[in-house]
């Protein structure tokens, strides 16, 4: 095979989670922190859910987090929401750890990305930008891995598109200098990480937290568990 860059995803994939479970319980987290300020429950899940959506149809003209404050503040006229922004970043940077207890962990995954190192691949992290950096950072030390484990990891700061617009990838691969058909993405969401493959990306469908909303042939793919990844890129 022509690879020489792996891309992983990290929430599903390195990072076992369920992700209603991971979603309910980081907004009651969120929801604990910012209620002080007098976002009631309710409508700031509500808002953060636009918010996203916003980052998910960004067209490339702003940063996802440009998209999502910009949609998030119009959600609270008379409200000065921006600045409650170092409010919110101190939460990801404290109280957001607390999210860990409600994911998994995996070694296997950890060995994984370790022995493509070392087997002379290049290592990126191509999770959705939806979350800042500090976040990521710490989802990828839950995953018990470390930032500079990857040559780059995309957040909502460096990034003007989501996943699953190809156009997320095409940005991960300009900012690299990759080339498409030299790539490997794996991940766990049929919809969101299989798209890479219209680029002409080769990739890898995990499937211990598989997600599949419309229910598709993962046939299609290769797919399994991390010691098929292994057995079928490095031929353990």
């Amino acid at each position: 095979m022509s690879i020489k860059t792996v891309l992983f995803d990290l929430d599903g994939t390195l990072l076992p989670m369920d992700m209603d479970a991971f979603t309910t319980g980081y907004f009651k987290l969120l929801a604990k922190k910012v209620a002080p300020l007098g976002y009631e429950p309710q409508k700031l899940v509500k808002s953060i859910w636009a918010g996203t959506a916003a980052m998910v149809k960004n067209d490339g003209s702003c940063t996802n987090e440009d998209a999502f404050w910009k949609l998030f503040a119009s959600l609270y006229p008379g409200q000065d929401v921006l600045k409650d922004k170092p409010v919110f970043d101190e939460f990801y940077r404290i109280e957001f750890q607390g999210a860990q207890a409600v994911c998994g962990f995996d070694p296997v995954a950890a060995e994984t990305v370790n022995k493509i190192k070392e087997a002379g691949y290049r290592v990126t992290l191509a999770t959705n930008p939806l979350f800042p950096h500090v976040a990521t950072e710490s989802r990828i030390r839950w995953a018990g891995l470390e930032p500079e484990d990857f040559e780059d990891y995309t957040t909502y700061e460096n990034c003007h598109y989501c996943k699953p617009n190809p156009q997320y990838y095409v940005e991960v691969l300009e900012r690299l200098g990759l080339k498409a058909e030299e790539c490997l993405m794996v991940g766990n969401d049929v919809d969101e990480d299989m798209i890479a493959e219209t680029l002409g990306m080769k990739v890898f469908l995990l499937t211990d937290c598989l997600i599949n909303k419309h229910d598709k042939d993962i046939s299609a793919y290769p797919h399994g568990n991390f010691a098929d990844l292994q057995k079928w890129l490095l031929g353990e």
